[in-house]
């Protein structure tokens, strides 16, 4: 079983993301991509932040001298924003946030072109850059009585949004990985979660994209990846493959001031598997709590979704006292039981839900990896 490391700060885990970045005692175990999975609220934004904060240099008087990470997260997103003429409702255009070092050499750089190669892949719109005013307005061509017309200053959708932010990053990576002097600084890109928002399609399209920009003529710039999305972790698992070297973890925040880090290995996983794994120890342990019911309700939509069922009765179709199973899904999971305000069942209801999920485990057989399990040797930093 692969050894689990176990942090007390988020931090700690920053420190050791770069000493497998880059390995001054053993160079030969140098890595060139970290790929990085956990679950929301596991501090994968924050912990962007630590490494990019790790990253900086100062001078005595506490301004930043130099730095070494380009990175994506949930403050680039917030560098734009929405002027929705509320008045009006006509002037519609993305603001940018310039007082960021994030737009420089927006117009020296002809990023506008950049950025335009990666988001015509994804969407059919235009766009144009105000420079003086730092904003962006878009537009869109509709056929109009047999003629195309183009309507401008129109609101995109928060999709779309995602994926203009996206590119403009991409149109910056693009010129940090062909060694432009105005990004010569960047040696680590870290990129946190960069498909909220977006269809299971775009994910796909975003991840392969990724990946094909990464690997094109091998990864010149150390990168760190991390997602909380299965689908997404999974293709980039797929895409790098063996093509770059590097270490696909687990990022798991157990309990208060304890977070864990786990190589997932060769094999990818997904996040239904986690949550099965969960509730199996939740079941072990006897501490059942009413909103699990939510979570194999969860678990049975996706299985159902997956064999082309119409209803999630037919996931327990067959088992012993299925239309009870059945009945007592949909009235506890559709309580309002919140994981805020936890209520533990009572023992009847324990035993309900126990037989519910041994009997949907023993009629699906699923594996659970060592990934999910506790371990027995793990180690502290």
């Amino acid at each position: 079983m692969s050894e689990v490391l176990k942090f007390t700060t988020l931090t700690d885990i920053a420190k050791h993301l770069r000493e497998v970045l880059k390995n001054d005692a053993k160079p030969s175990l140098e890595k060139d991509l970290v790929l990085l999975f956990g679950h929301n609220g596991a501090g994968k934004t924050r912990l962007s932040m630590e490494f990019k904060e790790m990253g900086k240099a100062y001078d005595d008087d506490g301004n930043v001298t130099s730095r070494d990470t380009l990175y994506f997260n949930a403050f680039t997103e917030d560098l734009f924003s929405w002027h929705n003429d509320l008045e009006n409702d006509t002037d519609r255009y993305f603001k940018l946030n310039t007082d960021s070092t994030f737009f420089n050499g927006l117009r020296e750089l002809q990023l506008e072109t950049k950025i335009e190669s990666f988001f015509h892949n994804y969407v059919d719109l235009k766009f144009n850059i105000d420079y003086e005013n730092a904003s962006v307005i878009f537009s869109r061509s509709d056929i109009v009585e047999g003629a195309e017309q183009t309507i401008d200053n129109i609101k995109i959708s928060r999709g779309e949004e995602t994926l203009f932010i996206w590119c403009f990053f991409l149109a910056i990576c693009q010129l940090a990985i062909d060694q432009d002097p105005a990004y010569s600084w960047v040696k680590y890109i870290y990129i946190d979660d960069p498909i909220s928002s977006l269809d299971e399609n775009n994910a796909i399209s975003i991840a392969c994209d990724l990946a094909n920009l990464l690997t094109t003529g091998g990864i010149e710039i150390k990168t760190v990846i991390s997602t909380h999305h299965s689908l997404f972790f999974n293709v980039l698992f797929n895409e790098f493959g063996r093509k770059v070297k590097s270490k696909r973890y687990f990022l798991h925040f157990k309990e208060p001031d304890i977070y864990t880090l786990q190589d997932t290995g060769d094999t990818p996983f997904f996040h239904h598997i986690a949550i099965i794994s969960e509730l199996k120890k939740v079941v072990e342990s006897d501490k059942i709590f009413t909103y699990h019911f939510n979570a194999l309700r969860s678990i049975l939509e996706k299985t159902a979704s997956f064999f082309g069922y119409d209803k999630i009765d037919k996931c327990i179709h067959g088992l012993e006292d299925e239309v009870l199973f059945e009945r007592a899904l949909q009235l506890f999971s559709h309580g309002k039981y919140s994981i805020f305000d936890p209520q533990e069942m009572i023992g009847d209801n324990k035993d309900l839900f126990k037989r519910i999920f041994n009997g949907f485990i023993a009629k699906y057989e699923f594996h659970f990896p060592e990934i999910f399990n506790e371990p027995t040797n793990a180690a502290t930093i």
